[in-house]
């Protein structure tokens, strides 16, 4: 049910859009088949969306979505600025400010700031008192107004007056912004499952000279593709500008006395449990609305922390400045057990002031790993020292049931210059799995530095043979890598495993049509999030291999101790779901890994929405099919609520951990099959997009 029970559908109103430039109100009257462009309301919205599986009616009657324009802003003498503001929906239509003549009441908070170039900090002229029950503390935090007066002059047409008057004597041709954050309630209004927010940031100048300095430091694309989408303060807070003109050096959290400064904040909550001051037993806390207290000590940032352009990139075009321009308060908050008053781990020694930074911390230095921004935080794994290792599958022959496969191959750097394999020594392996329509058993590894070589090519017998009773498609892949010395080095140490991508071949070996294994997964997906998915010792990177070993068989107990029986499932499509359900799990997650490494994803926190399947996911690869592909196999979960799982279900249960769901599979799997597509079908009411959509 989309639209909440009870709700009124309507089959069409009449809309009166706010004044036009020349002063008159024009109104006209909305079908329910579309847009004023033609097309019809449905697509304007992905699959993912709640609105794509909304009927006529109920498009008509909630009109999605809730933008926000500024028309103007104005100071008049009494220094009370005035927004002149319009509200409308996705289909450019006007919203009630009330929520009388169109559903959903609108909650908007508008802050006003002025930007200080030279500082790169905003200043909020709306503030609050903050008295803290813990410290006895109080704070004057930068907030949005409080207090000030509506004035309604049409459906989707209000001013807003401040109850705050700007300083006598402030500096006009300084940039102000105003910034909005607004929420349209329909979720306590019984009408809808889905609130709708907006963000807005007007800049200006109040002398009316042009505006010429803005804030632009990081774009909201940067934090949403992991964040997808970045949402604050219980969701209405999602554009980054909007949060730095209250997240500045004006504000203190009085219950910790941690400052919330964007800088400061965000470095640190993405250092986590990497922040020395963590490490050394003080958690990073802030305590917000109502006493909440946020703990960010377990945050693990999913790629290297030195990744500064995962964030600091274009379209930002002030996106260079965290290299330009360092600081103590940027720069001590990663690297918290700086202390630049007494110069304690500071090699410069005492800093008083940020004046001096740029001396020794250039942007970019001569070397790698210096004392330089860039150089400090260069990526081992991106060091220009590196050479490069690729592998490629040439061919593979004698995949026959019951024989040795020969294949053939070459390790290139990336001047395309041959490596030899015997130079690789225990770093390189091949091996063979299969049949590709589920991987049943672990694959045949075989160490192959001992590889035939010449004229560049390698040529290696495998001594395993292919199982007698082998049908279909065989998946043949290489691992390999090798220790470089970096010089100069970074302070972990100066070797580094430098690994290939692993390429797979696919060969049949009955005969019949080669058939690759299916693609559910895209490791560019991946490492949208993780920059580079390297794991096993910076010798897997490819998901397509990954699934080799990882499959309905497959379980810790080799590495698992006999007491801590029975073992854990590493099925792909299982162990996936629940490692990125983390901290929303019910049941516990641990896997024990070589040499006895105890791994728990019990703590895992995703920073995006887990509805979004096609985050990972190629496109459609998330639904259910009617008729599943021959060859699935039941997947062995001795440690959930039953064993074995047919395909579906163990896909499911990966995320949907809870002994309910796990009835609802168990009863609708017959031993011939589950049911899963009689409802979840990708057409069907309970398909997985639409149960997902939000």
């Amino acid at each position: 049910m989309l639209a909440k029970r009870g709700a009124l559908l309507a089959v069409g109103f009449l809309a009166f859009v706010p004044l036009s430039p020349a002063g008159l109100r024009t109104t006209r009257v909305i079908g329910m088949r579309g847009s004023s462009d033609g097309s019809t309301p449905q697509s304007l919205y992905p699959t993912t969306a709640i609105e794509f599986y909304m009927t006529e009616d109920e498009i008509a009657y909630i009109r999605p979505g809730f933008h926000i324009a500024v028309n103007s802003v104005s100071i008049p003498a009494d220094l009370q600025p005035v927004a002149d503001l319009s509200f409308y929906d996705d289909l450019n239509q006007p919203l009630d400010r009330l929520g009388l003549a169109t559903p959903g009441p609108l909650s908007i908070s508008l802050i006003m700031a002025w930007w200080d170039p030279n500082a790169r900090q905003y200043t909020s002229y709306t503030t609050r008192s903050q008295t803290s029950p813990i410290t006895n503390v109080t704070a004057i935090q930068a907030s949005a107004d409080s207090g000030g007066t509506w004035t309604d002059l049409a459906i989707g047409h209000s001013t807003y007056r401040f109850k705050t008057a700007l300083p006598a004597g402030y500096d006009t041709t300084k940039t102000h912004t105003l910034a909005i954050y607004a929420t349209r309630d329909l979720i306590t209004q019984n009408i809808s499952d889905k609130d709708y927010y907006a963000n807005v940031e007007q800049d200006f100048r109040p002398d009316g000279g042009a505006v010429t300095d803005t804030w632009d430091m990081i774009s909201n694309s940067a934090c949403n593709t992991c964040h997808d989408p970045l949402s604050a303060h219980g969701g209405s807070r999602q554009d980054v500008k909007l949060c730095v003109t209250c997240h500045s050096p004006q504000t203190v959290d009085p219950d910790t006395g941690n400052t919330v400064d964007f800088k400061v904040m965000v470095h640190k909550i993405h250092m986590g449990a990497d922040l020395p001051s963590v490490q050394n037993g003080t958690p990073y806390q802030i305590i917000g609305f109502n006493q909440s207290v946020n703990d960010f000590s377990t945050v693990v940032f999913p790629q290297d922390i030195r990744n500064c352009t995962t964030c600091h990139a274009p379209p930002a075009t002030q996106a260079t400045n965290y290299f330009a321009f360092p600081s103590r308060a940027a720069c001590g908050s990663c690297h918290d057990d700086v202390n630049f008053a007494t110069g304690e781990n500071h090699p410069g020694g005492i800093e008083v002031d940020d004046s001096a930074c740029a001396t020794c911390h250039v942007p970019q230095g001569g070397r790698e790993f210096d004392a330089s921004v860039l150089g400090a935080h260069t990526v081992p794994y991106k060091s220009s020292q590196l050479k490069g290792l690729n592998a490629k599958i040439l061919s593979v022959t004698n995949a026959a049931p019951g024989n040795s496969p020969t294949m053939t191959f070459v390790i290139t750097q990336n001047d395309n210059s041959v490596v030899d394999p015997s130079t690789l020594g225990s770093g390189l392996n091949v091996l063979m799995g299969g049949p590709t329509t589920d991987y049943a058993v672990n694959p045949i590894r075989e160490a192959a530095s001992g590889a035939a070589f010449s004229g560049g090519i390698a040529t290696y017998t495998f001594t395993g043979a292919i199982p007698a009773n082998a049908t279909g498609t065989w998946a043949f892949s290489i691992e390999a890598k090798r220790s470089v010395t970096l010089d100069p080095a970074p302070p972990e140490g100066s070797s580094i495993t430098e690994g290939a991508f692993n390429p797979v071949y696919y060969a049949s070996v009955d005969g019949s049509p080669v058939l690759n294994r299916r693609s559910v997964v895209s490791i560019d997906n991946c490492n949208v999030c993780h920059d580079r998915l390297a794991l096993h010792g910076t010798q897997r990177f490819n998901t397509e291999e990954c699934v080799m070993c990882h499959n309905p068989n497959g379980d810790d107990s080799d590495d698992r101790p006999a007491d801590q029986l029975p073992a854990e499932s590493i099925d792909f499509k299982r162990m996936i779901h629940r490692i990125h359900r983390g901290d929303d799990l019910t049941r516990d997650f641990t896997i024990y890994g070589f040499n006895g490494s105890v791994n728990n994803f019990n703590g895992v926190r995703f920073p995006g929405d887990l509805r979004d399947c096609e985050k990972c996911h190629l496109a459609g690869t998330e639904e259910v099919l009617e008729m599943p592909p021959a060859g699935l196999l039941p997947t062995t979960t001795a440690r959930d609520w039953y064993t074995p799982q047919q395909h579906y279900a163990a896909s499911c249960l990966g995320c949907h951990d809870t002994q309910a769901a796990a009835a609802h599979a168990y009863t609708n799997t017959a031993p011939f099959g589950e049911a899963c597509g009689a409802c979840h079908a990708a057409d069907d009411e309970f398909s997985v997009d639409k149960v997902h959509a939000h």
